[in-house]
Formats: structure tokens, C-alpha cells, sequence
């Protein structure tokens, strides 16, 4: 079996990439487990990982242009969909959010139309797609309102996929992801990459800045469990995901100062001491915009897990990214 990951060298990319390669093998709902032979990473970047197994191959490419995703997905039996602009910059550049978000959705779901052989696709969406004025708790029939560029662009991938699906040129589902922490690497352009930084900067002895009230809810999940959530998606059958194909992530809902809290019991005061305060009015509106509460009944019903604390994912993070404990030495 030929998987294909596209933003496939971005973290989550990597981590599902890594977590394909040690299961082997892809157990589907109701059908015999497929071994993995290919793992195809497409991204813009080729990224700083150096893959030794050699069933992965790293192409780089543009996910806007047609003739390029065309050639990629023609040899793909099954398609995780995760390439896209976040959500500052798809704000700030329309055009290449449009690009990407938009257009690079409408290049893959045509060139699997265009294979015929209704091809099996796991997209990542965001609650971003929500916006203004919400009710207390989001459900899974709360409707689509976005705000902001990216939110839109989101939804209107929801919509696509799913229409694919009623078709029959695919076999979609988006999973609508809340904000994902504690990712690796560096701050990006996403407005909730804060939410990373506050922990992932003082667990190295960096600075990092806090650009929202310390009162701020956020709606989050582990990359442990969107990878998690990532492979269940795909496993299950058609007949289990039903005619509704988005389906809204569990997940865990925390004020800033109560992450922060977290990384004091953890880490101690030496690191919380290094987190700054410099409220950035067009970050707070675009946060303040987004769901804080998701009942996701339908994902809690189909097996979808979620964390059970923040203290819990910061130390998966210290572990996963072997993070060196210097707040014990």
C-alpha cells in the first residue's frame, strides 16, 4: 500500500509518517490489514528530518499547481490531506492562502476524482471555521460561520470533501482539530502558536512571549491524539462514518493561566519567569473568535480520545521531543 501525506515534512506530517512506519502494517475496519510498502511526504519544504527507512520518500512541490499534485496522488492508494497556510498568514497573504488552502484542496480531490477508484482521504480541517457570536458549547450541528480567511478557506474544504464523497469520486472525512500543543520546533505564523511557545520555550531555558490575556480559553489536544485521531479516521469504514463526513475533535479546554500553571508544577518558577506579557490586539480578536467548549458527541461515539490533562501533554512533550530537564539539574 502507497500512503501519501501532503504537508507531509510539517509535524504532524513527520509524527504520522513515524507512527505509520512502526505499525507496519494499516489495519482497516471490516478488511484485511494492508502492509505499508511507500510513504510519500509532499511539501513545500523538505524539512530537517532524515528518514533512514527506505519506504519514505520526500518530494517537494507545489500543492497549487494541478499537473504537480496529479503525478503525486496517481500513485496513492489512501491520502492524508494536511498542507496548508495557518491562520495569521492565510489572514495577512489572501492570495496564497487561497493558494493553498483552497486551491491545493481543489487539486487533490480532482486528480483523485480523476483516478476513478473512490480513493480514501483523511483532511485536516480547524474550528476555525466557526466565528462571532458562538453558543456556550459547540456541537457537531453548530453551523459553519468563519471570520477570518483561513476559517473560511477551512470550511469551504469541509464542504468540497464531503461533496466528493456524496459523489463517489472519494471516500472523504475532515477531522476538525482544535488547537494542537505542544508542537515542536519553532513559533509559526498561526495565531494560536503561542500556545506552544509558552511551554516549549521555557522547557528549553528560551523567553517566549504571551500575546494574550492570561484569562483566554483555549480549545486544544496533543499531538499525541491528533495522530491518534489521524489513523482512526482513515481505519474506519464507510459504513461506520455514515453520511456525515466532518467530524469535531474531543478535546480539552484551558485558560492560558492555567497552562501556565501547569508548566510551574512541572518545570518550576524559574520557567514560568521566562514566559513575557505583550497583548497583541489582533492575535486576542482572532483567538477570541474561535469555540472554547465542543461537546463532539459524534467523534466520542466512533472511539476518538482525547487528553486527560495539560500536565499530561507537557510531559508527552518533554518525552517525544527529549527535552532536557534542566529545572533538575
Amino acid at each position: 500500500m502507497h500512503v501519501l501525506i501532503t504537508g507531509g515534512t510539517g509535524f504532524i506530517g513527520k509524527q504520522l509518517a513515524a507512527e505509520l512506519l512502526r505499525m507496519d502494517e494499516f489495519p482497516f475496519e471490516g478488511a484485511a490489514a494492508e502492509n505499508i510498502d511507500k510513504i510519500t511526504l509532499f511539501d513545500a519544504f523538505a524539512g530537517d528530518r532524515k528518514w533512514s527507512d527506505p519506504r519514505v520518500e520526500v518530494i517537494v512541490g507545489d500543492i497549487g499547481d494541478a499537473q504537480t499534485v496529479a503525478r503525486i496522488v496517481e500513485r496513492a492508494d489512501i491520502v492524508w490531506h494536511l498542507a496548508a497556510v495557518v491562520s495569521s498568514d492565510a489572514e495577512v497573504n489572501f492570495d496564497l492562502g487561497m493558494k493553498v488552502n483552497l486551491q491545493g484542496m481543489l487539486n487533490v480531490l480532482a486528480a483523485l476524482r480523476a483516478k476513478g477508484m473512490r480513493t480514501r482521504i483523511v483532511n485536516a480541517s480547524s474550528f476555525a471555521v466557526f466565528g462571532g457570536d458562538l453558543p456556550d458549547i459547540v456541537t457537531d450541528r453548530t453551523d459553519l460561520k468563519p471570520k477570518t480567511s483561513y476559517g473560511t478557506q477551512k470550511a469551504i474544504g469541509e464542504l468540497l470533501v464531503a461533496d466528493y464523497t456524496r459523489k463517489g469520486f472519494v471516500d472523504g472525512r475532515s477531522l476538525r482539530l482544535p488547537t494542537v500543543t505542544v508542537r515542536p520546533g519553532k513559533p509559526n505564523k498561526a495565531a494560536s502558536t503561542f500556545v506552544s511557545s509558552i511551554i516549549r520555550e521555557p522547557l528549553s531555558r528560551q523567553p517566549a512571549v504571551c500575546p494574550v490575556r492570561a484569562e483566554t480559553p483555549v480549545y486544544i489536544s496533543s499531538p499525541r491524539r491528533v495522530v491518534e485521531a489521524m489513523i482512526r479516521a482513515m481505519c474506519l469504514s464507510d459504513e461506520t462514518i455514515g453520511a456525515e463526513r466532518t467530524i469535531p475533535l474531543p478535546g480539552l479546554t484551558l485558560s492560558v493561566d492555567e497552562m501556565v500553571a501547569a508548566l510551574g508544577r512541572i518545570a518550576g518558577p524559574a520557567a514560568v519567569q521566562l514566559i513575557r506579557w505583550e497583548p497583541d490586539p489582533a492575535i486576542q480578536r482572532i483567538i477570541d473568535g474561535w469555540p472554547t467548549r465542543v461537546e463532539a458527541a459524534r467523534a466520542k461515539a466512533l472511539g476518538f480520545k482525547t487528553d486527560k490533562s495539560f500536565d499530561e501533554i507537557v510531559r508527552a512533550h518533554i518525552e517525544d521531543e527529549r527535552v532536557t530537564k534542566w529545572w533538575s539539574q
